[in-house]
């Protein structure tokens, strides 16, 4: 399995060496009209190659890049392989954007054609098409309004779908024996926590070199079966392409596309996976609700889940310690299996990336007898640099040893360098960001080009890195001190009172932060309050501050002098996508929370 990854020359062509091993095994599946449904691999791989010719009968061609606006399904996985197989480059944008967001990438992009999902998706889409006058193709993948066209032709999805399979696989065939590991496969564009997305040139070498050190940890630390993905973060996320699409495809896995957030605790349930992908926020829910399920179960449950608690806080790298054995048994027969049936039943481990995952929220799912492994990379490194792996032992302050064919060092001021066939070749139109972000080591400018994440760690001796704070992002006080935001906000929103934080304290005498109160505690303490809930409302209330007060305390008592958050306000609403203050991949922007609310922090400073 590895080898055939290691010899690939690019995507498709592994995709169609697994399409020919698996041939009517169920691959992409999804819920349609209350069933889930499921495509084969070799409907898929017919439908890729007959949508490839179609991309070239319409006279798209080698090089050509083709926007991919779509939620997951699975034509957004035939879509994408389809565009690579017609020698073109995928330019995957997320649902969530704006017009303006749209323009830009296009514009940036020189994208000639577009794949869109649907009427409410092209909405945005047409305003950018006309703003920038570039893209000539317009293929829907349902049936698309016709609105005015103007220099652009509407194409049907199924129509494209059409024709001689036969002939279309050995014109792909042919096609894909030029295209190389080093071959752009995709521009992925950042999703832009501090400014413009940029668009990272990432090549088939690349991403395939992750999905070899991915699935060597899934072969020699879990084996490999009949192994079955659930896709919910955005495919246009390079964490979720690779991991959620490209993994799967690598290991001959299945696919099953959630409906959603609100779907997905029950979607879980029923697709029944073995691995998930998941950025830490969503972990962070998931344990927050779990444990208020269990509190409401009664002294038992809440017995149970405070004795797994403490046995994995005595647990050292997956020793248990003799006297504990009894009790681990009776939680193991009695909480564990009702917690992992939340989640299927047959789960493996559950990835977190993306974004810091707090090692509380870790090893609380470890508690729960689910393994959790954290991953860490960037989208400029395909995205994967390194993944925890029981084999090495789980620590979940770190994120794991470097995946396989990656090489890390840490450079004299803490930044993590990375080199490899991973790297990308850089930044699209952007030589200067290019040439700041890959260079050699200051210390070493002999040992050649580095990948500068901007990421502070160190490497213990199991070879494992821990991550300390991005470079950017560290506040340095008005003293000299270095402080790591993210370690603040993570445990802050641990909290049952609070939902998101964002800390600042840059060139300041002290750390202060911005507080969204949770809205299910807050409905909760009005009730018990007695008091109306309208959460604005609420925060006038000397009694709510009071108890938020009381969280904040509580954090930090577990925190260094200059780390501790002195004051805070609250933000006026949730930090979400759609008021751009949270990517899509949901990390915090922290430059627009500031732009909005500078005022505010800057008055915590006064008096």
């Amino acid at each position: 399995m590895l080898k055939d990854i290691d010899n690939a020359n690019n995507l498709v062509e592994l995709f169609l060496k697994r399409a020919d091993e698996k041939g009517d095994a169920p691959f992409l599946g999804a819920k349609i009209e209350g069933e889930w449904r499921t495509l084969t691999w070799r409907e898929v791989a017919e439908r890729v190659c007959l949508l490839a010719e179609s991309l070239r009968r319409i006279g798209l061609g080698d090089g050509d890049k083709v926007a991919l606006v779509s939620e997951n399904r699975p034509e957004w996985c035939i879509a994408d392989l389809a565009i690579m197989a017609a020698g073109c480059i995928t330019v995957p944008t997320y649902t969530t954007n704006t017009r303006r967001d749209h323009a830009h990438i296009l514009d940036n992009s020189c994208a000639r054609g577009v794949i869109v999902s649907n009427e409410k998706l092209l909405g945005p889409l047409v305003g950018a098409i006309g703003q920038t006058g570039m893209i000539e193709h317009v293929i829907g993948m349902e049936n698309l309004r016709r609105q005015q066209a103007g220099s652009f032709d509407y194409h049907d999805w199924d129509s494209m779908a059409q024709g001689d399979a036969a002939a279309a696989r050995l014109a792909v065939e042919a096609r894909i024996a030029a295209i190389k590991r080093e071959d752009t496969a995709c521009f992925i564009y950042t999703s832009g926590t501090g400014g413009a997305p940029r668009g990272v040139m990432q090549h088939h070498g690349a991403i395939l070199c992750n999905v070899a050190g991915a699935a060597e940890v899934l072969i020699e630390d879990f084996g490999i079966t009949d192994e079955r993905f659930v896709s919910f973060l955005p495919l246009s996320h390079a964490y979720e392409h690779t991991g959620g699409q490209y993994l799967p495809i690598g290991v001959g896995a299945e696919i099953f596309y959630s409906e959603g957030l609100e779907k997905l605790a029950s979607n879980i349930e029923e697709t029944r996976p073995t691995i998930m992908v998941v950025v830490p926020r969503l972990f962070e829910v998931l344990r927050s609700r779990i444990m208020k399920q269990v509190e409401k179960q009664g002294k038992v449950a809440n017995f149970m889940m405070d004795a797994a608690m403490r046995i994995a806080d005595h647990s050292k790298e997956g020793k248990k310690r003799l006297r504990d054995r009894p009790l681990d048994f009776l939680v193991e027969r009695t909480l564990r299996p009702k917690i992992r049936e939340k989640f299927g039943g047959r789960i493996k481990a559950m990835v977190s990336g993306g974004a810091p995952l707090n090692p509380e929220v870790g090893n609380f799912f470890e508690a729960m007898g689910l393994t959790m492994l954290q991953g860490y990379g960037q989208t400029e490194a395909g995205p994967v640099i390194a993944c925890n792996r029981p084999k090495v032992g789980l620590k979940m302050d770190t994120v794991g040893p470097p995946l396989r064919g990656v090489e890390v060092r840490i450079a004299e001021d803490g930044e993590i360098l990375c080199r490899g066939e991973l790297v990308m070749h850089g930044y699209w139109q952007n030589a200067a960001e290019t040439a700041r972000t890959i260079k050699p080591d200051p210390a070493d400018p002999d040992s050649g080009p580095w990948l500068h994440t901007g990421d502070i760690g160190e490497i213990d001796e199991k070879g494992r890195i821990r991550i300390t704070d991005r470079k950017k992002d560290l506040i340095v006080n008005d003293k000299g001190d270095n402080v790591a935001p993210q370690k603040i906000e993570g445990m802050l929103t641990l909290q049952p009172e609070i939902a998101q934080a964002m800390v600042s304290g840059d060139k300041r005498p002290y750390v202060v932060g911005l507080i969204v109160p949770d809205a299910e505690w807050a409905l909760e303490w009005a009730r018990a309050n007695d008091e109306k809930f309208d959460i604005k409302a609420l925060q006038d209330l000397p009694a709510f501050r009071k108890t938020v007060r009381e969280a904040v305390d509580r954090t930090n008592a577990d925190l260094s002098v200059i780390e501790k958050v002195r004051k805070f306000e609250f933000a006026d609403e949730a930090f979400a996508i759609e008021n751009e203050e949270m990517t899509p991949s949901m990390k915090i922007r922290r430059h627009k929370i500031r732009e909005r609310y500078q005022d505010r922090i800057d008055g915590m400073y006064k008096g």
